[in-house]
């Protein structure tokens, strides 16, 4: 285990961009005084030096429960979300703070195991979207707008592949279900629609009693469309880009670092469930 002063973590699925942003934030910046990347799991050889050179990472293994007895915590970040369980649940079960970059799970099943192996040994767990902080999401949440209105009416759309091999439509898609979810409160979801036209996804809900509609578009050879939100309340709208800036993981970093402080998780069992759950609702509809 690390020494007394520093709190060590350990990165599973190293071939994602957003391992460099977490190794920068914590190892090169030192954002967080007292935590630092120490351990790399898995990967290519090229990979794992290319991150070992830029956090001055000397510990290396090839399997997440490898883990155990070497880090104090760890970030899941493989592309892939099926494969998030079978790595989060070794660790879990031993009470160690996991963070699992987005989606949670490619399923519900996977998504209950997690958080109810993190409920039974006291072990906490995160997930989160990074579109949940993006600037833009303040006004965009605000169901009572004085500019708009009570908010009767949300469109969020955004780029994401049902053939991806990242477990489909959740690798992407899960950006713009959380988007919807924390524009509209967070809350229940009712009945679901969906239909598939031109290279498009169009799934339709209700949150919170507020109509929405996700819209999932797939790139062409041309390249990917942005995420973008539309707000409509009785008496105005809001259409805005949201905008992912060079830091959008570090929201979710300093939500794992406090969740670590504190001993306390920021989101309920309920709500990390949630977008799993509507997620899988669209995908079974396909």
């Amino acid at each position: 285990m690390s020494n007394s002063d520093v709190t060590s973590i350990g990165v599973i699925g190293i071939e994602n961009s957003h391992v460099n942003h977490f190794i920068r934030h914590l190892n090169n910046e030192n954002r967080h005084p007292g935590f630092r990347v120490t351990t790399l799991v898995g990967g290519e050889p090229e990979r794992r030096a290319e991150l070992s050179e830029l956090g001055a990472i000397d510990q290396q293994v090839d399997e997440p429960a490898e883990l155990l007895g070497k880090v104090d915590a760890a970030i899941i970040s493989t592309r892939d979300g099926g494969l998030h369980a079978e790595q989060a649940l070794p660790l879990l079960k031993a009470g160690m703070p996991v963070l699992v970059d987005k989606p949670l799970a490619a399923s519900v099943a996977d998504a209950e195991a997690m958080i109810a192996a993190a409920r039974e040994n006291n072990a906490l767990l995160l997930s989160s979207s990074a579109l949940r902080a993006v600037p833009e999401m303040a006004d965009l949440s605000q169901i009572d707008s004085a500019e708009r209105g009570r908010t009767a009416a949300v469109n969020v759309i955004g780029p994401a592949d049902p053939d991806s091999p990242y477990s489909g439509l959740t690798f992407y898609g899960i950006h713009e279900v959380e988007a919807a979810l924390e524009i509209c409160g967070n809350g229940p979801f009712g009945d679901v629609s969906v239909q598939r036209v031109d290279g498009c996804i169009v799934a339709t809900t209700v949150i919170n009693d507020i109509n929405v509609t996700i819209t999932f578009v797939t790139a062409d050879d041309q390249g990917q469309i942005k995420f973008f939100a539309s707000v409509a309340g009785r008496h105005g709208i809001t259409q805005t880009p949201l905008t992912l800036s060079a830091d959008y993981n570090a929201p979710m970093l300093d939500m794992f670092i406090e969740m670590i402080s504190s001993g306390k998780a920021p989101v309920s069992d309920e709500l990390l469930l949630r977008p799993i759950q509507l997620l899988e609702a669209i995908v079974t509809q396909l």
